[in-house]
C-alpha cells in the first residue's frame, strides 16, 4: 500500500486499585515493547473472526483497492478482549464504540457496547483515518472522546462512569492527539490540541497540551510549548522542502529550500506517549505547519521538562549513498553534495507525520527507539535511537510507520521491526523483510515475505515486488517467536534466526494501512485484516510463563 504513498469529567473516586492488564494499550505496555511473557499458541486455526469495521467495502478506495484506515490494538486481560468498533450513523457520519468480547466455551462472545462521541480530526487530501485507541487501567477502560476528553468505562458492565475533562468546556475543535498511555501506577497520559479556522491544516493550532489523569480522575494540563523550550516559535520562518513541481531535486547544488511558518508543536495524531520504568514520559512532536521540525521530548514524572532533542539533520545518507550516483537515473543532479536529502539540500531530518502510527519504544537499557519518516530514501524512513539522557546514538534506514517489538534474552535484547521497500524503479527487487536488530542496530537476521501472487477483484497476477508486511507493531513471545501480518492476507510466526514456523490465512490480499498484533495470557494471537479481528491458536503443551 505504501508504494503508492506519495504517488499521490463529574468527580468520583476510582473504585478499583491499579491493575496491570496483559496487553493494556498500544504496544502492549507503557514502554510499547510488544512482548508477551507466555508462549504463543501455534497458528493452527482461526478461533474467532469478529467484524469490527463493517464499513470497509465503502472505505476501500475506488480503483486502487486500498484501505486507508488505521485500526486500534485490542486490549487483552484474562479472557476479556476490548476492541474499538465502527458503525454507520445513518447521516453519512460514523459512530465509534468500545465492545467487550469474552471467551466462553471456545467462542468470543460480545458482552457489551459502550458508545463514545469521539470523532477523528478533520479530513484532508491524502489523509488516512486515525486510529480510535483506548487504554485499560485501574480496572476501567478509558476511551478518547469529544473535546479532548476521556470516557471512563466500567469494564464489567460497559457503563460510562464519568467523562474526564481537563478543559472548562467540551469544545468540538479540541481533539485527543494519539492513543492514551498508562503507567504502572494507573496514571493516564495523552496529548490534546485545538484546531481553528475554516482550513485548520493551513493555519496554526490554538493550543496543544500534555494531559495527565490520575486513577482518582484528577487532571493536570501542561502546555506543550513549556515542554519543548528549544523549538522555534510558532511564527518563526522554518525551512521546508523544495516544491514537487521542480524540474529536478534539488533545483541546483546550492539551492536553499523555502521557509514557511513553523506553527506550534503538538503530538503526532497517532503517536502514543511511552513511559519508562523511572516514570519519564517520552513524546514525539512536530510543528503543526511544518513537520520537518520534529522532536523527541522527555518529561519528568512531575511533568516538568527533562530534555528535548530535535530530529533535524541527523542523517548523512542521501545523495550518492542510499540514492544512486549523482547524474544517474533516480540519483541527485551532478554536483549535489554527497549524503544530503535532495528535497532540502541539507542532511536528512527525521519527521513525525500524522499518517504514521509510530510511537516511541523504551528499550530495557532505557534508550528510546522511534520510527521517523523520511521521503528521500523512497518513503522508507529511519529508525532512530537515543539514550535516556537524550544523546543521539544512530539510526537504521527503515522506520516508516513502525513501533518495534523488544525481545529480552541472555542479558541483552533485540529489536524486531519491519523493512518494506516501496520503489523499484532503479534497483533490483530487494523484497520486504521482517528484520531483527541488536542494541547497536546491526542486523541479526531477516525474513523475506515469500508471497508473490496477488488476487483482487477475481483476477490473480504475479506480483514481482512481493507483499509488504502490513504490521505497525509486531508481537514477540517469551521464546522470541515473532508474529507479524502481511498484505498477502497471512499471519506469520517466525523463529529466532529468521525461519518460518508457520503461517495462516486470515483473508485475501489487501492493500491496507498497517495494523498491530497482540498476544493474550493464554497465548492466543490477535491480528487484523480488512476490518476483521482474528484470534488464532491451537492446542499445545503449556510452557511455563515467567509472569
Amino acid at each position: 500500500m505504501l508504494r503508492r504513498l506519495f504517488a499521490v469529567t463529574i468527580a468520583l473516586t476510582a473504585a478499583a486499585t491499579p491493575t496491570q492488564a496483559q496487553w493494556s494499550q498500544f504496544g502492549g505496555n507503557a514502554r510499547h515493547t510488544g512482548n508477551a511473557s507466555v508462549s504463543a499458541q501455534p497458528l493452527a486455526s482461526v478461533l474467532a473472526d469478529v467484524v469490527h469495521d463493517p464499513l470497509v467495502p465503502f472505505e476501500i478506495e475506488a480503483g486502487s483497492g486500498v484501505l486507508y484506515v488505521h485500526y486500534a490494538a485490542p486490549l487483552l486481560d484474562g479472557d476479556d478482549v476490548f476492541m474499538s468498533f465502527k458503525a454507520a450513523a445513518g447521516n453519512g457520519s460514523t459512530n465509534w464504540s468500545v465492545h467487550r468480547l469474552h471467551w466462553e466455551t471456545g467462542q468470543l462472545v460480545d458482552k457489551w457496547t459502550a458508545q463514545v462521541d469521539w470523532q477523528p480530526v478533520p479530513d484532508r487530501p491524502g489523509f488516512w483515518e486515525p486510529a480510535f485507541q483506548s487504554v485499560l487501567a485501574n480496572g476501567f477502560v478509558y476511551a478518547p472522546a469529544a473535546g479532548g476528553t476521556l470516557l471512563q468505562i466500567d469494564r464489567n458492565s460497559g457503563a460510562v462512569i464519568r467523562r474526564i475533562n481537563p478543559f472548562a468546556t467540551i469544545d468540538p475543535l479540541t481533539f485527543v492527539s494519539g492513543p492514551p498511555a498508562a503507567d504502572s501506577a494507573g496514571n493516564i497520559y495523552y496529548g490534546a490540541f485545538r484546531m481553528q479556522g475554516d482550513q485548520p491544516w493551513l493555519v496554526d493550532i490554538a493550543g496543544a497540551w500534555l494531559v495527565r489523569v490520575t486513577p482518582a480522575g484528577a487532571t493536570t494540563l501542561v502546555p506543550m510549548a513549556t515542554l519543548i523550550p528549544d523549538a522555534p516559535k510558532p511564527t518563526d520562518a522554518c525551512k521546508s522542502q523544495f516544491a514537487r513541481s521542480s524540474a529536478q531535486i534539488p533545483p541546483t547544488p546550492t539551492s536553499v529550500p523555502p521557509s514557511i511558518p513553523c506553527g506550534s508543536q503538538r503530538l503526532g495524531i497517532n503517536a502514543a506517549p511511552a513511559i519508562a520504568a523511572d516514570g519519564t514520559i517520552y513524546l514525539v512532536t512536530h510543528a503543526h505547519l511544518n513537520d520537518f521540525w520534529s522532536y523527541l521530548v522527555a518529561v519528568n514524572p512531575d511533568l516538568t521538562p527533562k530534555w528535548d532533542q530535535s530530529l533535524r539533520t541527523r542523517f548523512h545518507d542521501g545523495c550518492n549513498i542510499l540514492l544512486p550516483p549523482n547524474g544517474a537515473d533516480g540519483g541527485c543532479p551532478l554536483g549535489t553534495a554527497t549524503g544530503v536529502d535532495p528535497w532540502t539540500n541539507e542532511d536528512g531530518s527525521g519527521r513525525v507525520i500524522d499518517l504514521s502510527t509510530a510511537s516511541p519504544v523504551v528499550a530495557p537499557d532505557g534508550s528510546i527507539v522511534y520510527g521517523a519518516y523520511t521521503l528521500y530514501n523512497l518513503d522508507q524512513g529511519h529508525l532512530m535511537h537515543f539514550s535516556s539522557s537524550g544523546a543521539y546514538l544512530g539510526s537504521y534506514p527503515f522506520g516508516w510507520d513502525t513501533t518495534p517489538a523488544i525481545w529480552q534474552h541472555g542479558g541483552t535484547y533485540s529489536i524486531v521491526t519491519k523493512e518494506n521497500h516501496y520503489d523499484f524503479t532503479f534497483r533490483t527487487d530487494p523484497g520486504d523483510f521482517v528484520t531483527q536488530l541488536d542494541p547497536q542496530f546491526k542486523v541479526e537476521w531477516q525474513y523475506r515475505n515469500p508471497s508473490r501472487t496477488s488476487c483482487r477483484g477475481g483476477a490473480c497476477v504475479d506480483e514481482e515486488q512481493g507483499f509488504e508486511w502490513c504490521v505497525n507493531a509486531p508481537a514477540v513471545d517469551i521464546h522470541g517467536t515473532v508474529y507479524v501480518n502481511a498484505e498477502d492476507g497471512n499471519l506469520y510466526a517466525l523463529s529466532q534466526g529468521g525461519g518460518l514456523i508457520d503461517r495462516i490465512p486470515l483473508g485475501g490480499p489487501l492493500g491496507a494501512a498497517y495494523t498491530p498484533v497482540a498476544v493474550d495470557a493464554q497465548g492466543r494471537v490477535y491480528a487484523q485484516e480488512g476490518g476483521h479481528l482474528f484470534a488464532v491458536g491451537g492446542v499445545f503443551p503449556r510452557r511455563r510463563s515467567t509472569r
